[in-house]
């Protein structure tokens, strides 16, 4: 997991987001295609967590699945046994599963992709996606990842925003990624849904290497206020944000059990809060001010 996707901890490396669907005509619904995957994208499970904490959210629907057994090694992705309501043993089988959901008072319908990266045959694998989002009448695609890097687990979580599609480009404010090296199946899936001629976006929290097992549920909801600034759609998280702040009183606990890792968190901090210093413009506290009075408007009866 040392390897990644474009670094948000580079300055400069986390813009502004815009509206992802700002120019879709009024009265029109639109049908978002979100993917994450377990695995070398996925530290501390952030992203796969977040898409599952919106389809339970929003009361997403099975609507596909893609058959295991061609793409998976189960020698190292394993099957597990579970057992049932009424008690009988049941093997459960690495997949992918594909859900369709209706966010609330939106013209938006989400398409959630949530699965193991897989083993073998990613070229097929990721046609075989797109087949699907093809049927679905998807019309962006937001690739969800979470990597391990050199933050503070004390301040917010860094979440890159980048796209390779030149017109979202320029329309949003974004930025190409520039990482090369190994990949994981988000970049696989980034490229042959660009290919295909499918807007997309990729979003990639910062996990604290230090705390990389999982939850991470600061980077859960770090991603998921992306995501809400991306859709332009109101999400309660005050569940997670509870346990967010419990995470992080957590961490601390257990730094100050260790002089060395408190001393390197200071660092850590040090740095970023050097690093942020010029960013705490008016334009940022505007939007976190908005992001609050929508929720507020939500609560209301």
């Amino acid at each position: 997991m040392n390897s990644f996707e474009g670094d948000p901890t580079e300055p400069g490396a986390v813009p502004e987001p815009e509206r992802l669907l700002q120019a879709v005509p009024e009265g029109r619904r639109i049908t978002v295609m979100l993917a994450a995957f377990e695995g070398w994208n996925d530290a501390g499970e952030a992203a796969s967590d977040a898409l599952r904490y919106l389809n339970k959210l929003w009361g997403g629907k099975k609507v596909a699945s893609i058959d295991a057994d061609e793409y998976y090694d189960f020698q190292f992705t394993r099957p597990t046994i579970r057992r049932t309501a009424s008690g009988e043993r049941k093997i459960k089988w690495p997949s992918t599963r594909i859900f369709k959901a209706s966010v609330p008072n939106s013209n938006v319908d989400v398409i959630f992709v949530q699965g193991t990266e897989p083993s073998y045959k990613w070229r097929a694998y990721t046609a075989e996606l797109l087949v699907h989002a093809e049927a679905l009448h998807v019309d962006y695609v937001i690739l969800v990842g979470a990597l391990l890097a050199d933050v503070p687990h004390s301040r917010p979580i860094p979440v890159s925003t980048s796209t390779d599609d030149n017109a979202l480009r320029e329309r949003m404010d974004l930025e190409a990624s520039q990482y090369e090296g190994p990949v994981g199946i988000v970049g696989v899936l980034g490229e042959v849904a660009l290919l295909a001629g499918l807007p997309t976006v990729s979003l990639w929290a910062a996990v604290p290497h230090y705390v990389a097992q999982a939850p991470s549920p600061k980077a859960q909801l770090a991603l998921l206020h992306r995501i809400e600034e991306l859709l332009q759609v109101p999400l309660d998280t005050q569940e997670l944000v509870e346990e967010s702040d419990a995470w992080e009183r957590g961490v601390d606990e257990l730094a100050t059990e260790d002089p060395e890792i408190a001393a390197y968190v200071r660092q850590l901090e040090e740095a970023k809060d050097t690093a942020d210093l010029p960013e705490a413009s008016g334009e940022s506290i505007a939007r976190e001010f908005e992001r609050y009075l929508k929720r507020r408007g939500k609560d209301k009866p």
